[in-house]
């Protein structure tokens, strides 16, 4: 990612109070966010144990509207929007037309005809532009940038709920994973939806800029006696990668299809059409010549983004992302590795720092949170 200059960075509207929260702050794509504030291993287990409180503004939101919406969506996304109903959500992909990733998207029906489209900060315009191109053909549909109509908070973690229902009427119980609700949050107006980036139980809340502050302090206090802490971009990206999801832009980007990503899954595959969709038939009829796998490391070390990967004496792939993951004290990672080597069990080998370190295929995701009533 290119460098941004200090005094060019975008902030969000809960910028000063990370400043006072003591953050440490880095750029990223464009912003100045928090990376941590306690310390990213704190941060996540707490997560994992309790709760924790992420400032997500910096994700850009699209508004498609009109009569052709549904159209305009089912073009330009690669899951099936037919299957959303006003309050459901759905995690989809803009693809382009070899079946690559322009990047990933949530799709909210907010109502009929109407539709919200959550995407990565670092894609904002370039998003912004695809879509509209995309949907150019699609008969009313209007595409709008509505990025700065909205703060995101998420809320995530097992005590969630629990710090959350103090402050809203909403009856979160009837909030089911991948719905939303409306109502208000510490009376402010919030849209609550039951998603998260964490693989934890959470809500991620959608609430008017200039509030945010309210929202943000409000939560933080009522849930300090239950664990809570305010999190940044650091635990964001370990507990994204314990919980096996991938990251636009590193995990897959436009060089990577959605079935070499493993994300088969987010294709509607009985739509008519959608931009990709011939490229990814037929790549799925034909099986990719390489799969994104997890994999956790034999030999004592952390592999990192873009390290190597050998069969042998053979390079043979690259690590897209790896760490060791605070609650599982493991060295995990996800890598790209040809669909022969994909198996669980194989053992690859991964140049970390000169070193040729071990590691073992493994099952995705490397974290999953227990269920309830399910053995601890």
């Amino acid at each position: 990612m290119a460098h941004t200059p200090a005094d060019t960075l975008q902030t969000t509207p809960l910028h000063a109070r990370h400043r006072a929260l003591g953050a440490r702050m880095t750029p990223f794509g464009g912003w100045d966010m928090p990376l941590q504030y306690s310390g990213i291993a704190e941060e996540h287990r707490a997560v994992r144990t309790a709760a924790g409180l992420f400032d997500v503004s910096h994700m850009g939101e699209v508004e498609i509207a009109g009569d052709d919406a549904l159209a305009a969506v089912q073009r330009i996304a690669s899951n099936d929007a037919r299957k959303l109903e006003p309050g459901r959500a759905q995690y989809s992909a803009l693809t382009t037309p070899a079946g690559t990733v322009v990047d990933d998207v949530l799709v909210y029906q907010l109502a009929a005809g109407h539709y919200l489209l959550v995407i990565n900060a670092a894609n904002i315009a370039k998003d912004v532009a695809w879509i509209r191109k995309g949907i150019g053909a699609a008969g009313d549909a209007v595409a709008v940038n509505a990025s700065s109509r909205y703060a995101l908070i998420a809320l995530q973690g097992p005590r969630a709920a629990a710090i959350l229902q103090g402050l809203t009427a909403v009856e979160l119980d009837g909030v089911a994973y991948y719905t939303f609700a409306n109502g208000e949050v510490a009376n402010v107006r919030a849209t609550i939806s039951r998603t998260g980036y964490t693989g934890e139980d959470g809500f991620e809340l959608f609430v008017p800029p200039a509030q945010a502050d309210t929202v943000w302090s409000t939560l933080l206090a009522a849930g300090g006696s239950e664990g809570l802490l305010p999190a940044g971009l650091g635990a964001r990206d370990t507990l994204r990668l314990e919980a096996g999801m991938r990251l636009s832009g590193q995990d897959m980007d436009e060089t990577t299809t959605l079935i070499e990503a493993g994300l088969g899954w987010t294709v509607g595959w009985e739509k008519a059409s959608f931009v990709g969709r011939e490229a990814l038939l037929e790549q799925k009829r034909t099986g990719p010549a390489r799969r994104l796998v997890g994999f956790e490391m034999l030999d004592r070390g952390i592999a990192r983004h873009d390290h190597a990967v050998y069969a042998g004496a053979d390079r043979v792939g690259r690590v897209t992302s790896g760490t060791l993951t605070p609650f599982l004290q493991k060295a995990v990672g996800m890598a790209y590795v040809p669909v022969e080597l994909a198996a669980r069990d194989t053992e690859l080998s991964i140049d970390v720092r000169g070193r040729r370190l071990r590691a073992r295929v493994v099952r995705m995701p490397f974290y999953r949170r227990p269920r309830e009533g399910s053995a601890p």
